[in-house]
């Protein structure tokens, strides 16, 4: 009998005359049980005198589990496979707990649980009965298994076919790990163990014992004793880095941090790094340090300089901490100057996501500076350098290389650091730039730069100042054509006539794309982009007055569309100026708004109907006017007008507007269809002449009668809701001036001045259909105050004051109003007069 450490602790011999198959040890330690192939089973003291021995039938048929506390058998465990030879194919048994039993008997496993029996089911069965939880059967025989966790440890013996001799020959035993299922089983690992003589040895040779505490188990054959041990998580770091595996080792370390107590997180990350730094994986060895360095400064410098001296400072830079920790300001200044000899984009970048606070910003701004001495057009380091200048507050000189630059961050740094006082003699400059940005800035800072200067400062550029189109030269005009018959001509123009499309592009660099004499008309199309002037006007019509006369010339030099919506919006710009330069340039429609606002209606509707030719424009105008002689006028030019509208159209011989009719009607057909409205078409139809020839005369007149009828409808519905909106308005003012009114000792006759009650007296007065006043008490029925003569009105036929109370009542409503009072009665009215007065 050895120990642990393999020192004797007990021999003897006698124990069986046969072959011993089993011998276990109980938890203490201090008995040992034997079971021999006779039956017989002995247990005794290592270390005392006692003893026990059992025999029992042989062979062995099943497993009997017995209730040691009430010395009852509660069941019988069969075997499965009766073929096998019990003596060869020995059972084995271990208990997981006081309640589970694991049997193992040739290639079958059996897990059972011993339960307690319900109280109504005991009669004469015995307290407790077994359930087998798990059974499966393996590949392979079983020749011992033990318990740990969840999982089982089998001891597995296979035979196996010899490649050469193709004769079944016994294989290394193996050690196994399975997880138990309910009909089957997982393999969680297997490990093939080598003993002496295996290949002479049966599946009875081999046994399996465990120690429970120390997790140690024994494997037994004929001539070794192997012991394993259930492997922890430093072995397992052990084989991964044996084998290089850091990455893995790495993690399993991580993972187990708490647990593992040979290993340290930071030495296998060290390591890890160090290899990948031999495998020349120099991105990946410095994205590592980020996660295995973390917060330690001293390790981090002592990895740049190792990057350093392998000349790998760029691998190592986007992953140089930048806030806690922040390492020294050499190590970053070592970096950067690493860049600028190298890689001028490298080094902007790291300088635009490096806080300034990391270096010595003034050493790094000398050395860009020494570069640009070499290179004073480079773009790259200009536009570092003005990033070092405004980490430096030296925002000047930073703006003046951004405007070198024309860089777009020049506008943020302005609003940022307010610095629009630096601005003021570089407006110009920002407006050459970015013309829309400057502008909105300008505006939005009006306190900070006037609108005097800015004016000042872009008086030799007035393009600047307002909405301009883009100078030429073009690269592209697109002109959609309209085709139409030369004046004069009865025909007009085919497609083979003008050799032109529909449709044409036309290249070139000169605003007049077209001979003038050709009959076409082309719609070119400008791009823009809003200025200063033109920008101050749209936000405050009045805040740049002043420089509304200087905006006509510019709006008629840069921007004719919006001249006219300039001229309609605002109220400072001189009139006879802006009509001047209008007639210059021959701005007809600018010309006749700027007529009608000076009051000369009649030049301006001249001008529509010579110049524009327009009938809709020029009865839209009438109508605004709202002036009979402007009618007149038009009538009469509209007589000498009518034009036959066939197969040919009529074409505008100018180039400078949008409305271009390829069907112009006449004068007169317009006024037709267009002044039933306004003007009496009678005035019209009688001036026409006989044999006067009309295009579309009857639906003209169809349409004048129409709009005439429309007319009649409107007036007689108008005049429907007028006597309903008065009689309505009559009534409600009658019965307002019927209302009862609540007087005091205050209230003074409207006629004599005099106080209408008595002091004294509370009295409620109210007016009667005749005037007369009423007195009643609050709350009281009226009572009947009136003189004779009424009364005798009553008797000829009138009516009583009674009557005329209840038609008061009918009529007033009990609310009362302020209303004049006045002693003068009306009594001497006759009914017939004050009925009308009602």
């Amino acid at each position: 009998m050895m120990s642990y450490l393999l020192q004797r602790v007990k021999s003897g011999s006698g124990y069986s005359p046969v072959k011993i198959n089993q011998i276990s040890l109980d938890e203490s330690g201090e008995h040992m049980g034997v079971c021999s192939e006779d039956g017989k089973v002995q247990v005794f003291g290592l270390y005392s005198a006692e003893e026990f021995h059992e025999t029992f039938d042989c062979p062995i048929k099943g497993v009997k589990i017995l209730d040691m506390i009430s010395k009852q058998r509660i069941t019988n465990v069969p075997r499965d496979d009766i073929s096998l030879r019990p003596d060869m194919y020995p059972c084995s048994l271990c208990w997981k707990d006081n309640l589970t039993l694991i049997i193992g008997w040739g290639n079958s496993v059996k897990i059972c649980s011993v339960k307690e029996r319900h109280a109504s089911e005991i009669r004469d069965l015995p307290n407790r009965y077994v359930e087998i939880v798990f059974q499966f059967d393996t590949e392979f025989y079983i020749s011992g298994l033990a318990p740990i966790c969840d999982q089982l440890v089998i001891l597995s013996y296979v035979k196996e076919i010899a490649e050469k001799t193709e004769v079944e020959c016994c294989a290394r035993p193996r050690l196994d790990i399975v997880q138990p299922l309910p009909e089957s089983y997982e393999e969680i690992s297997s490990d093939a163990l080598t003993v002496r003589g295996f290949q002479e040895n049966e599946c009875r040779d081999y046994h399996l014992e465990y120690s429970e505490g120390e997790s140690l188990f024994y494997i037994i054959s004929p001539r070794d004793v192997v012991v394993a041990k259930e492997r922890d998580q430093d072995d397992h770091i052990d084989w991964l880095l044996e084998k290089k595996k850091y990455e893995e080792a790495l993690m399993a370390a991580e993972i187990s941090q708490k647990t593992i107590k040979k290993h340290k997180i930071l030495d296998i990350g060290l390591a890890y790094i160090n290899h990948l730094v031999e495998k020349g994986e120099y991105d990946l060895a410095a994205r590592k340090c980020q996660k295995i360095l973390g917060k330690n400064t001293e390790l981090w410098e002592f990895e740049v300089y190792k990057f350093k001296e392998i000349g790998q400072l760029k691998a190592i830079s986007p992953y140089l901490p930048r806030r806690d920790p922040v390492l020294k300001p050499l190590i970053y200044e070592m970096v950067l100057h690493e860049f600028l000899e190298s890689d001028y984009e490298g080094f902007a970048t790291l300088i635009k996501e490096w806080p300034g606070d990391l270096y010595n910003n003034t050493i790094i701004v000398q050395a860009v500076v020494d570069h640009l001495k070499k290179d004073p057009q480079n773009r790259t380091l200009l536009r570092t350098l003005a990033e070092l200048y405004t980490y430096d507050q030296r925002y000047g000189r930073a703006l003046e290389i951004y405007l070198t630059l024309r860089h777009k961050d020049v506008f943020q740094l302005i609003h940022k650091h307010n610095l629009f006082s630096s601005i003021r003699d570089k407006i110009v400059l920002l407006m050459d730039f970015d013309s829309e940005k400057a502008v909105d800035m300008l505006l939005d800072n009006e306190d900070k730069i006037s609108i005097d200067r800015v004016v000042e400062e872009l008086e030799n550029r007035p393009e600047l100042q307002h909405l301009c189109r883009k100078p030429f030269p073009w690269t592209e005009i697109k002109a959609s054509v309209f085709l139409g018959s030369v004046p004069g001509s009865q025909t007009p123009l085919s497609r083979s006539q003008t050799s032109l499309p529909r449709s044409l592009t036309f290249q070139g660099n000169q605003r007049n794309a077209l001979d003038s004499n050709s009959w076409l008309q082309i719609r070119l199309r400008y791009s823009s982009g809003g200025e200063y002037l033109h920008k101050l006007f749209k936000r405050d019509h009045h805040k740049g007055q002043r420089y509304h006369e200087k905006q006509i010339s510019l709006y008629a030099e840069y921007d004719r569309p919006n001249l006219l919506p300039f001229l309609r919006d605002s109220t400072h710009c001189p009139l006879e100026k802006a009509l001047e330069i209008c007639q210059q340039r021959n701005f007809v429609e600018e010309t006749v708004y700027l007529l009608s606002r000076m009051g000369n209606s009649r030049s301006a509707l001249k001008m529509i109907m010579e110049e524009l030719q327009d009938v809709d424009k020029a009865i839209e105008f009438a109508k605004e006017q709202d002036d009979g002689e402007l009618w007149e006028d038009l009538i009469l030019y509209s007589i000498d007008k009518p034009r036959k509208i066939g197969d040919n159209e009529c074409i505008l011989p100018s180039i400078h507007y949008k409305n271009s009719y390829s069907n112009l009607k006449a004068f007169i057909t317009g006024l037709l269809n267009n002044i039933g409205t306004h003007v009496d078409p009678i005035l019209l139809i009688h001036r026409i002449k006989e044999g006067m020839e009309i295009p579309n005369l009857r639906d003209s007149l169809v349409k004048i009668l129409q709009d005439y009828n429309l007319q009649i409808l409107l007036r007689e519905g108008c005049k429907k809701i007028l006597v309903a909106d008065s009689l309505s308005l009559l009534k409600k003012m009658h019965r307002t001036q019927m209302k009862g009114v609540l007087v005091d000792e205050e209230n003074i006759c409207e006629s004599c001045l005099s106080p209408i009650l008595p002091s004294g007296s509370s009295l409620k007065w109210f007016p009667s259909i005749n005037s007369k006043l009423y007195m009643k008490q609050p709350n009281a029925a009226p009572k009947d105050t009136s003189p004779e003569p009424w009364n005798q009105q009553k008797n000829q036929g009138g009516m009583g004051e009674k009557e005329k109370y209840a038609e008061y009542e009918r009529l007033g409503s009990s609310s009362p109003v302020s209303v004049k009072l006045s002693h003068t009665t009306f009594s001497h009215w006759p009914e017939k007069l004050w009925r009308e007065k009602l």
